[in-house]
């Protein structure tokens, strides 16, 4: 995928995520398509800061904000006050430039 706009628009035609896709954009995908479970199980198996920052979103997601905090700082990301369609955003932007 070569942008935000671009995987947003993907994600939000419905239909699973592409098998070839990296796992960091296949938890994003699923996260926003409502398989928050798929996504958590995706996401417990990164432990790079990305996979921690996704990780986070995922628990404010959830409205577990003392979990995400725990996983924003192990991310070394502030806890985030934008909404979560904006830190979505950022996070498929910092998922897309780390994709090889």
């Amino acid at each position: 995928m070569a942008s935000i706009t671009e995987f947003q628009a993907r994600v939000d035609e419905g239909g699973d995520p592409p098998s070839e896709l990296d796992p960091c954009l296949r938890a994003l995908w699923l996260g926003r398509s409502g398989d928050w479970e798929g996504s958590h199980d995706i996401i417990n198996d990164i432990s790079t800061p990305l996979g921690s920052w996704i990780h986070a979103w995922l628990h404010r997601v959830e409205g577990d904000l003392s979990n995400a905090n725990y996983w924003y700082r192990l991310a070394a990301q502030p806890p985030m006050e934008c909404d979560l369609e904006e830190e979505w955003r950022e996070l498929v932007g910092a998922a897309l430039s780390s994709d090889p």
